[in-house]
C-alpha cells in the first residue's frame, strides 16, 4: 500500500494503464483551505478515470497505476520544476492552503514515489505499451465561451504513432475525436514525456469528456471502446 498511488493488478499483459489525476484524496494532515465540495469538481480530479481504468485493467488483463492524491495536493503530471506543480489557483478557485506548503515534502511523499512506481512497472515489462487516461471538463469556469464539443481527445508530444492508429478507430466507434484537443500534448504531457517518449516506448494518451464518463453506463461505454483501440495500437507498434 502507498499513499502516493493505487495499483490494480488485472493481469500480465505488457500494457500499463496510467491515471495521474484519478483521485480526489487529500491526506488528513494537509489542509488546502478549500470547500470540500470542490474536491468533486474537475479542478481536483479527472472524473471517471479511476472507474474506466479499473474496467480496462480487468478487460485487458493488465496493470493500472492511479495517482493516490488530488491534483490540488500535487500535480503528478507536471515536471519537477514546472509552474502549477503545487497549484495556488485552479480555474478561478484559490487554493490558499498551498501558498505556504512545503513543496519538497509533497514531492518526497507523492510525486517521487508515484513516478518511481511507474518506472518500475515499465522496467518489468518485455515490450511495454502505455495507455495514459485523463478526462477534461466540457466547460471552464474561467473561460465559459470556449467550446469543447469533443467526446475524447488524443494527446501526444513528438511521438504520434499510436495517435494516428487510434483516431480513425475511435471515430469509427462513433466518437467525436479531438486531435491534440482540447489542449496540446506538446504542453501537457509530462508523465508520458518522462516514461514513454524519453525511452522510445509507444503510448496512447486519451482525454475523455467528463460528463460522458460521470456514471457507470458511460464508464462502461468508454472502456468498451478504448480497450480494443489500445490493443490495436499495441499490436501494431510492438
Amino acid at each position: 500500500m502507498s499513499e502516493a498511488f493505487t495499483r490494480i493488478d488485472g493481469g500480465a499483459l505488457d500494457l500499463l494503464i496510467v491515471g495521474d489525476h484519478a483521485s480526489a484524496h487529500v491526506p488528513g494532515d494537509i489542509d488546502l483551505g478549500i470547500d470540500a465540495a470542490l474536491l468533486k469538481e474537475h479542478v481536483a480530479i479527472d472524473i471517471g478515470v479511476a472507474e474506466v481504468s479499473a474496467l480496462l485493467a480487468a478487460q485487458l488483463q493488465c496493470t493500472a497505476i492511479l495517482g493516490g492524491v488530488s491534483r490540488l495536493v500535487i500535480d503528478l503530471n507536471r515536471e519537477e520544476d514546472a509552474p502549477g506543480l503545487l497549484p495556488v489557483m485552479s480555474d478561478g478557485h484559490a487554493i490558499p492552503g498551498n501558498r505556504d506548503a512545503d513543496l519538497a515534502d509533497r514531492m518526497r511523499r507523492f510525486h517521487h514515489p508515484y513516478h518511481h512506481a511507474v518506472a518500475a512497472l515499465i522496467d518489468g515489462m518485455t515490450a511495454p505499451f502505455i495507455l495514459s487516461v485523463h478526462s477534461f471538463t466540457p466547460r471552464l469556469a474561467s473561460d465559459p465561451g470556449q467550446a469543447r464539443p469533443w467526446d475524447i481527445g488524443i494527446l501526444y508530444n513528438q511521438d504520434d504513432r499510436a495517435a494516428r492508429i487510434a483516431i480513425p478507430l475511435l471515430e469509427a466507434a462513433g466518437l467525436k475525436v479531438g486531435d491534440q484537443l482540447p489542449y496540446s500534448g506538446q504542453l501537457l504531457n509530462a508523465t508520458m514525456n518522462r516514461h514513454a517518449e524519453a525511452n522510445g516506448i509507444p503510448y496512447l494518451g486519451v482525454e475523455m469528456r467528463q460528463d460522458l464518463v460521470g456514471d457507470a453506463v458511460g464508464q462502461r461505454r468508454f472502456a468498451d471502446i478504448i480497450g480494443p483501440v489500445a490493443l490495436a495500437c499495441r499490436s501494431r507498434l510492438a
